[in-house]
């Protein structure tokens, strides 16, 4: 049976506590979501090795982007975690989870709601819940940013990025360049 095989990636390591907590339990298994997660960290999970990041084609995240790709060096360097990262074909972030699971429901917090300003923007994305426990932290970000940074080929070329076999230019991952090689 499909849904029974523990090797199938697809149905069991990509599902939050919640949603592994509510499949045993429909397999007649009585454990929480908390249990669960104490359970899964003695066995050695979820210590991740790798991070995998979905984003738009376009923007700043975009997949010709090379601060993006530089920044995520720098987040892969730091972290030591692999960047597995898929970019949504143009036009197609309606496929994006997060924007079906967070940004429908700030729509729906605020829906007929003069945006006056800052502050009412930020109250309203913070006042943002939903049924399952979605909870929403909102802040103001009053930081000042390089606008038209320029990165080189060379720095470009220094980013350990590895592209997929399918549509590499979409799907890369960025593995961390060891310390002794960065510089």
């Amino acid at each position: 049976m499909l849904a029974c095989n523990p090797m199938n990636p697809l149905l069991w390591s990509s599902k939050s506590m919640r949603k592994l907590e509510s499949a045993l339990r429909d397999k007649g298994h009585i454990v929480s979501d908390t249990t669960l997660a104490v359970l899964l960290k003695m066995q050695g999970y979820p210590v991740s090795k790798s991070l995998y990041i979905t984003a738009d084609s376009g923007g700043s995240n975009g997949y010709r982007v090379r601060l993006w790709k530089v920044k995520l060096q720098e987040l892969s360097n730091a972290t030591g975690l692999d960047l597995v990262v898929s970019h949504f074909p143009a036009g197609t972030s309606k496929w994006n989870k997060i924007e079906h699971k967070l940004f429908s429901f700030i729509s729906k917090n605020w829906r007929g709601k003069p945006l006056l300003s800052l502050a009412v923007i930020i109250n309203l994305i913070g006042a943002t819940t939903t049924k399952t426990g979605l909870t929403v932290e909102c802040v103001a970000d009053h930081g000042t940013y390089k606008k038209g940074i320029s990165v080189s080929d060379e720095a470009l070329a220094a980013v350990n990025i590895v592209p997929d076999e399918f549509h590499g230019e979409w799907n890369y991952t960025i593995k961390p360049i060891p310390k002794s090689l960065n510089l």
